[in-house]
């Protein structure tokens, strides 16, 4: 017997066809690009890093990759560098990823 859901967590696929958007797990996350230190324009053809950190504090990491249109490609790293800080450019200051 098919479960029911409140329709707030139900959507449609491209055909029409319901899906339930089923949480995996949530958390904080950070997200950076890559710029250049002497001119600060963006590299790497605009690719960002997206850490995610559970509840549980598991952290996942994806490298996230501009496709052309309005796509991305999203690939997980072999490990991750959770040692390494990011600059924040409104504070002018570096920071711990968390």
């Amino acid at each position: 017997m098919p479960k029911e859901f409140p329709e707030s967590v139900l959507t449609k696929d491209r055909r029409g066809s319901k899906e339930v958007r089923n949480l995996i797990s949530k958390g904080r996350f950070v997200l950076y690009e890559y710029r250049d230190p002497k001119d600060f324009s963006l590299l790497k053809n605009g690719a960002r890093k997206l850490y995610l950190k559970e509840n549980e504090g598991k952290v996942l990491g994806f490298m996230i990759i501009p496709l052309k249109g309005n796509k991305s490609l999203m690939i997980a790293p072999d490990q991750l560098e959770l040692d390494k800080k990011v600059w924040n450019d409104k504070t002018k200051k570096p920071e711990e990823l968390f």
